[in-house]
C-alpha cells in the first residue's frame, strides 16, 4: 500500500485490552488521536493469568480506584525446603493484592471514556499492510491504522506477524486460589518449588490464598507437589485454576514497520518476579508519547519509532537486564545453595537493607548494596564456585 491515508483509518489500533493496552489507548485518546482497541475476550481481565501482587508504585501507575484491592501486604517470608526461612516486614504497606479482572475492567473503561473505540470479543488474526483483519462478534472486519500497538501478551500474534524476534525465555505458570489461612500481611516465596523460578503463596483475604509456580519445564508435576504442601491438615479446595506464560528477556527489537510492542508482547516481564504490570504500563506511556509525536509530524518510519525503544530502555531496561542475569544465576543454584543464601541473608543489618532499599520493580539498588556487604562475601564466593563447577560439569 502507498503512504496515503485510507477512509476510516485510525491513528492507532491497539491489540489487547490488558493494563498496557488500555493505558496506551487511553493516553493516545487523551491527546485527541483516533484510537481503536480490540480485545479477544468478552470481558476484561478474564481469564485471570496474573498473581495480582502489585507494588504501590505499579498500582499508582494504573491510575485506578482502590475498589479492586483485596488485601495489602507489608512483608514477605522466603522458605527453603531444607529448613531455613527468612522473614521481614517493612511495618508499612508495600504492595496490594488486587482483583485483576476488576483492575483491567476499570482501566479499559477509562480508555473508552477518554474516547477510544473498544471492540470486545474481537480477535486479531492477520495483518495486511496498514490494516488488520479481525474476527469477532461483528464477523470479519478490516481495520486500518497509521500505527499498530501489540499489547497481546506473551504469545503476541502482532509480534509474529511483524517478524519481531522472540523473548529470551518463556516460562509456563500455574496457579490456584485455595481455601487456606496464612499471615495476611506477608507473601510467601518458595524458591525450591521450581528449579527455574520459584513458587508463591499470596494472601487474598480471610481464609483464602493464591498459590502458584512457574518454570521452564515439568511445571504441572512441580505444581502438584507444591500444592500438596498446603494440604497437610486436609484437602485444599481449589476455587480457581489458571495457566499462563511469562516472557523473560525483552525482544531484541520492539518497534518497526509502523508497529510498537508493549508489555508482555515485548517480553517486558520482570525476571526477578515475573510481574509485568509496572513495566507494561510504563512502556505504554512511552509508546503513547511517541505515537502522538509521530501523528503530529506525519512520520511513521522506523527512525521516528525508535524513540520508543530508546525511552523504555532508559527507563527500566537496565533493571530488566540485571534481572535476567540474576535469573540465569538462580537457575544454577540447587536447594543447598539456596538454603545457604537464606541463612546468609538472615542477618539484622541485611534485613534492614532489604526493608529500606527493597523495590519489587527496581531491585538494582538493593542488589548493588548487598554485593558490598562483607558478611555476604562468603555467600558470593560459594555461589561463584558452584556456578564454575556446574559449568565444567556440563562441558
Amino acid at each position: 500500500m502507498d503512504g496515503r491515508d485510507m477512509p476510516g483509518q485510525f491513528d492507532a489500533v491497539v491489540v489487547g485490552g490488558g493494563p498496557a493496552g488500555s493505558t496506551c489507548a487511553r493516553l493516545c485518546a487523551e491527546q485527541g488521536l483516533s484510537v481503536c482497541l480490540i480485545e479477544e475476550h468478552a470481558s476484561a481481565g478474564i481469564p485471570v493469568q496474573c498473581a495480582g501482587l502489585l507494588s504501590l508504585a505499579a498500582f499508582d501507575e494504573c491510575s485506578v480506584s482502590r475498589s479492586c484491592v483485596l488485601s495489602t501486604v507489608s512483608g514477605a517470608r522466603i522458605v527453603s525446603s531444607l529448613g531455613p526461612a527468612l522473614a521481614f516486614d517493612a511495618g508499612a504497606p508495600r504492595a496490594h493484592v488486587v482483583d485483576r479482572a476488576a483492575l483491567d475492567r476499570e482501566m479499559l473503561e477509562r480508555a473508552a471514556l477518554a474516547g477510544a473505540v473498544v471492540r470486545m470479543k474481537t480477535a486479531f488474526f492477520r495483518r495486511e499492510g496498514r490494516s488488520i483483519l479481525t474476527r469477532g462478534v461483528n464477523g470479519k472486519e478490516e481495520i486500518s491504522f497509521r500505527l499498530l500497538v501489540g499489547a497481546d501478551g506473551a504469545a503476541s500474534r502482532v509480534a509474529r506477524e511483524t517478524g519481531m524476534p522472540s523473548p529470551a525465555h518463556v516460562l509456563a505458570g500455574l496457579q490456584a486460589d485455595i481455601v487456606h489461612r496464612m499471615d495476611g500481611g506477608r507473601v510467601e516465596v518458595h524458591p525450591d518449588a521450581s528449579q527455574d523460578f520459584f513458587g508463591w503463596a499470596i494472601p487474598l483475604g480471610p481464609g483464602r490464598a493464591r498459590v502458584g509456580l512457574a518454570g521452564l519445564q515439568d511445571v504441572r508435576p512441580r505444581f502438584s507437589r507444591f500444592l500438596g504442601q498446603f494440604s497437610q491438615d486436609g484437602p485444599r479446595a481449589s476455587v480457581h485454576l489458571v495457566s499462563g506464560a511469562i516472557p523473560l528477556g525483552p525482544r531484541a527489537r520492539t518497534y518497526g514497520d509502523r508497529t510498537l510492542l508493549v508489555g508482555d508482547a515485548a517480553g517486558m516481564a520482570k525476571p526477578t518476579s515475573g510481574g509485568g504490570v509496572y513495566t507494561g504500563v510504563r512502556a505504554a506511556r512511552h509508546a503513547a508519547r511517541v505515537i502522538g509525536d509521530a501523528v503530529a509530524r506525519g512520520r511513521y518510519d522506523d527512525e521516528t519509532l525508535s524513540c520508543y525503544e530508546k525511552a523504555w530502555r532508559e527507563d527500566f531496561g537496565r533493571e530488566l537486564a540485571l534481572g535476567l542475569r540474576l535469573f540465569e544465576i538462580r537457575r544454577k543454584m540447587g536447594p543447598r545453595e539456596l538454603a545457604e543464601a537464606i541463612r546468609a541473608l538472615d542477618d539484622p543489618a541485611i534485613i534492614r537493607d532489604i526493608v529500606s532499599l527493597g523495590d519489587m520493580d527496581r531491585p538494582g539498588k538493593l542488589v548493588r548494596c548487598l554485593v558490598t556487604r562483607p558478611q555476604l562475601f562468603p555467600l558470593l564466593g560459594t555461589v561463584l564456585r558452584s556456578l564454575v563447577i556446574k559449568k565444567f560439569q556440563k562441558e
